[in-house]
This record gives C-alpha cells, structure tokens and sequence, in this order.
C-alpha cells in the first residue's frame, strides 16, 4: 500500500473522506491489486486493536447486510486467519470486503486516536485535516 492510500485510509478514519470516494478508487485496481490492498489493510485494522465487540457495529456501519458472506464470516472473530479467509473470497464479493474492513478499522482508530492524537512517533494519529502536516508526512515518510 502506498503511504498516499494508507494516509486516505486514516483520513477515513478521521472522517475526513467518505467510503464511496475510497470504494471508487479500489475499483480502479485489478482483481490481484485489491487482495493486496485488502490485505494491506488488515495491518491496519489489527494495528488498531479491534475487539470483538466491534463486529456487529463494523458491520452495522458498513450498511451490508449481515447475511452476506464477509459478514458471517467477520462474526467468526478478528484475527489474522479469518480476515485472510474473508480476503479469498470471490472477486464479486471483494467490494463488500473492502466497505466491511472500511468500518471495522474505523472503530477501534477512533478509539485510538483519541488516546493517542497528535504522538510524535505516530503520525496516523495526528490531524490529517492539517494540509501542511500531511505535506510534512509524505515528504518525510517517502
């Protein structure tokens, strides 16, 4: 994952970006590249510390129905393993993935950031509305 798409991801995260903008930019990818980015992004999510109490919010506020695929199998538990089966699913469910593991890092960032807003040695913490502070990330961080 690129830092400028990880940076959206954490925007995400802030609310400063919706899903349908990151959802029309994961469909530019092909097929190979959205597993990749998909699995990129469940660093991310665990990076956040999810619990499994955020299951059934993750997937209320991905606004899928909870008889989908991804979702029954996100009710299993958030560990590596089953984000990894959920990742393998077929190609026509990997938009659901993607809107599911939206709302599942988005949770437990926002936590998170709260706890941890503006740590000098974590930048997807800080403000990402600051324009000037995201120029210093993608230049230092390059």
């Amino acid at each position: 994952m690129k830092l400028e798409e990880e940076m959206l991801i954490n925007k995400y995260g802030q609310g400063l970006v919706n899903s349908k903008e990151l959802l029309s930019n994961f469909n530019t990818f092909e097929s190979e590249k959205k597993r990749t980015f998909l699995t990129d992004m469940t660093f991310l999510i665990l990076q956040s510390k999810p619990n499994d109490n955020d299951i059934e919010t993750a997937i209320l506020e991905s606004k899928l129905k909870p008889t989908y695929t991804p979702c029954i199998l996100l009710k299993k538990g958030i560990t590596s393993h089953n984000l990894n089966k959920i990742i393998a699913l077929p190609e026509n469910e990997l938009d659901k993935v993607f809107l599911l593991f939206l709302s599942l890092f988005k949770i437990p960032y926002q936590r998170r950031f709260q706890e941890e807003k503006n740590h000098p040695d974590k930048w997807w913490y800080w403000e990402l509305s600051d324009e000037n502070r995201v120029k210093m990330i993608l230049k230092s961080y390059k």
